[in-house]
């Protein structure tokens, strides 16, 4: 049979008030009952009841954390991240697959009936409309990689993406190449529109060099091999910034089987810094995204949220950097 708190009352002398206290956060108890009451868990093996806890704090400690680009192996690092973040804070990550979700709705309702206490929406690609939707039921989120805005409607923790493509297109200026590309991820995705924004942003001072544009289907290695290979067809670009880091893997694969070497022949720049980036038979130059910094900080935000409901949104956003491998010509 389970030990039970009723166990623990009896072994320890005390009420089972006293024992639930002890276990809850925050909650009034004398240092000498507390001993007491951890000496007697501790002899039975007696752990607390989540769902029970819950019932008397109101609190289920759940955090829905939600996205919608599972295939991106990026997201792996990242979910184990957020996942061991919050669970070292004594909370619960309810992982949710939005890649089906074109309407928040539904997403709302489920998380509605498990009571989290909190939403992270994690996802570069989604719309605001989806975090916000969260927040229009009564639920505190978090949006990390969201869109970054001056004046965010909910709390949004990432990068400034316009800023990422400016520094791409800087990038391929100072290396030289007179016929550059923007190859990114879906046209709707708000990632892509500001990495494109701030790409042609830059590029229109360059008007000597040929800029070109286009997109794939996904933020896929499958995505950006199939888009390079068409590219590859007529005339390609000399260099190419990618939407991200898998599809700029992507891209390689297939510049490397069409016998094309790199740099030599194509240059590559991804965006985020991704483990495989670094890997040796890949060696991407990137631009690097601080994924455990955005990953600290939404946990942290969604952490106030739960003591402040009614804080105001906040944007919270981190520089990017250069990281230099072997896929782009060094500067002359």
């Amino acid at each position: 049979m389970p030990i039970t708190l009723k166990d623990v009352a009896e072994l320890a002398g005390v009420s089972r008030s006293a024992v639930s206290r002890t276990f809850t956060a925050g909650a009034s108890v004398s240092a000498k009952t507390r001993k007491k009451v951890e000496t007697a868990a501790a002899k039975l093996g007696y752990s607390p009841n989540a769902l029970a806890s819950s019932l008397t704090t109101g609190r289920t400690k759940l955090i829905g954390l939600v996205s919608n680009n599972f295939r991106n192996p990026v997201f792996l690092e990242i979910f184990d991240q957020f996942t061991r973040g919050l669970q070292e804070r004594g909370l619960r990550p309810l992982l949710v697959n939005l890649s089906e979700e074109v309407e928040p709705d539904n997403s709302v309702r489920m998380l509605r009936q498990y009571s989290v206490d909190g939403v992270i929406v994690a996802s570069s690609t989604l719309p605001p409309s989806f975090a916000v939707a969260f927040r229009d039921a009564g639920i505190p989120v978090v949006h990390s990689f969201g869109r970054h805005a001056s004046s965010p409607q909910v709390h949004v923790v990432g990068i400034d993406n316009v800023e990422c493509g400016r520094t791409a297109a800087r990038t391929l200026a100072e290396r030289g190449y007179s016929r550059v590309a923007f190859l990114g991820g879906p046209e709707s995705a708000t990632s892509t529109q500001d990495r494109m924004e701030g790409f042609r942003e830059e590029m229109a001072r360059h008007p000597s060099i040929r800029t070109s544009y286009s997109y794939a289907a996904a933020y896929s290695f499958e995505a950006g091999r199939s888009e390079m290979l068409r590219l590859l067809s007529n005339t390609p670009a000399e260099a190419y910034f990618c939407g991200d880091d898998v599809l700029s893997i992507g891209a390689l694969s297939a510049v490397r089987d069409t016998g094309l070497c790199v740099p030599e022949d194509i240059g590559i720049l991804g965006l985020n810094d991704m483990e495989m980036a670094g890997w040796q038979n890949i060696d991407l130059t990137t631009i690097r995204q601080p994924i455990q910094q955005i990953i600290r900080a939404s946990i942290e935000q969604v952490v106030a949220m739960l003591d402040e409901p009614d804080r105001g949104p906040e944007a919270r956003i981190f520089p990017c950097t250069l990281v230099e491998r072997a896929t782009l010509r060094p500067r002359p």
